[in-house]
């Protein structure tokens, strides 16, 4: 399943995308380009517009909360979506991330950052170098409880 996200969920896109899912997130554009794009392209809008949801010829789900993990929960509990390529998608541009060998991240992460990591991944869209530091912890440790629940 693919997503496209409205403006007012930024972080929830981030997130989808931590979890693998394809989640386009264009900021602020007209409502009428959100739709265009997602029947063109075939994907779900998520949006904290009520009236953008009740009225479009496009799937479409009403995020209600302004709370990150209350947005998830929902989310995957109403579109019944299970986590399979966690880790996988640049959380910033929704491209895929490659595994890459640890030589290639040397003087483009920080160096105590290369002297303790041996795994690392790179996003060929926007040359971002991915870890597993303290942050993946926190993303995994969400990523078991919206599993389980």
């Amino acid at each position: 399943m693919r997503f496209i996200c409205d403006h007012m969920l930024g972080s929830l896109a981030r997130w989808l995308r931590l979890l693998g899912f394809d989640v386009l997130y264009p900021g602020p554009i007209p409502d009428r380009e959100i739709v265009e794009i997602a029947i063109e392209e075939g994907r779900v809008i998520l949006t904290r517009d009520k009236e953008l949801s009740s009225t479009v010829k496009a799937q479409a789900l009403y995020v209600e909360s302004d709370d990150l993990e209350e947005q998830l929960t929902f989310t995957m509990k109403e579109l019944e979506l299970k986590v399979t390529e966690p880790m996988s998608r640049c959380s910033l541009c929704n491209a895929r991330i490659e595994k890459v060998d640890k030589s290639s991240a040397e003087g483009e992460v920080p160096g105590g950052v290369y002297d303790r990591q041996e795994e690392f991944w790179f996003c060929p869209n926007c040359n971002k170098y991915y870890w597993q530091g303290s942050h993946w912890d926190r993303i995994t440790r969400t990523i078991e409880k919206l599993v389980k629940s």
